[in-house]
């Protein structure tokens, strides 16, 4: 029973491989590649620009920071001319924390900047595959069609397609019914002169007809015997004549 299954299951498989393969055009393959190649450069170029994007945002984040380190500072020496040592070191405390902030921006740019980088070149080398790709599919389809075409034509003047093997059949069962009928049409009137069969389309009965081929029959016989007396009458004329 599994042995039946498996090739049971190996049977609709190559039937549905075959309809398939029926199915598929070459050319419309080779586009919708070309499509979902475009789209995953599209997808490239989408993260080349959010990468920017989060970059951009960091380094103004950045010149904020910056802004701030350099206030800070300000405010610091301005509270320790004021002898407020204490607000000094607050402002400083202050000014420290964002530098370190400072310091964890510029490796998390300095990342996507490196992204960036990879994220372009990736682009690239896509961009070249895809153009040399695109090249390549339409050679590819401008062979196949006219491969197509040379098969059609091949087809046509040899008879193997499809449409022309329905042509000849239909020559063939024309040349057929033609023979068959021309067949029956001589068997009919072969009967009809033998008296077999009646003939509907004449005015004259089966008796008529047998009495004329008897008429016709004894004008030839008296024909035949009126020639046989004109030639034996001829030749005593010329014994006749031998003899004086």
């Amino acid at each position: 029973m599994a042995g039946l299954m498996s090739r049971a299951s190996t049977i609709v498989k190559a039937k549905f491989s075959k309809l398939l393969d029926r199915a598929e055009d070459p050319g419309e393959t080779l586009d919708y590649s070309y499509e979902k190649q475009l789209e995953l450069l599209q997808n490239v170029k989408r993260g080349v620009a959010d990468v920017v994007t989060a970059k951009k945002r960091l380094q103004l984040q950045e010149q904020q920071l910056e802004q701030s380190v350099v206030k800070l500072d300000a405010q610091a020496r301005q509270a320790l001319g004021a002898n407020r040592e204490d607000l000094a070191r607050q402002a400083l405390e202050r000014k420290t924390a964002i530098q370190l902030q400072l310091q964890d921006l510029d490796r998390q740019i300095e990342q996507l900047e490196q992204q960036q980088e990879k994220l372009v070149s990736s682009e690239k080398q896509l961009q070249a595959k895809i153009e040399s790709f695109r090249s390549q599919k339409e050679v590819i389809k401008a062979q196949y069609s006219a491969a197509e075409a040379q098969v059609r034509i091949g087809e046509a003047a040899t008879g193997i397609g499809e449409q022309m093997a329905d042509t000849g059949l239909a020559i063939q069962r024309a040349k057929d019914k033609t023979e068959q009928m021309q067949a029956r049409a001589g068997a009919i009137d072969e009967l009809v002169a033998a008296g077999a069969l009646e003939d509907y389309t004449s005015d004259q009965t089966q008796l008529d007809r047998e009495l004329a081929q008897m008429t016709s029959q004894s004008q030839v016989d008296n024909e035949l015997e009126q020639m046989k007396t004109e030639l034996a009458s001829g030749e005593k004329s010329k014994k006749k004549e031998i003899e004086k």
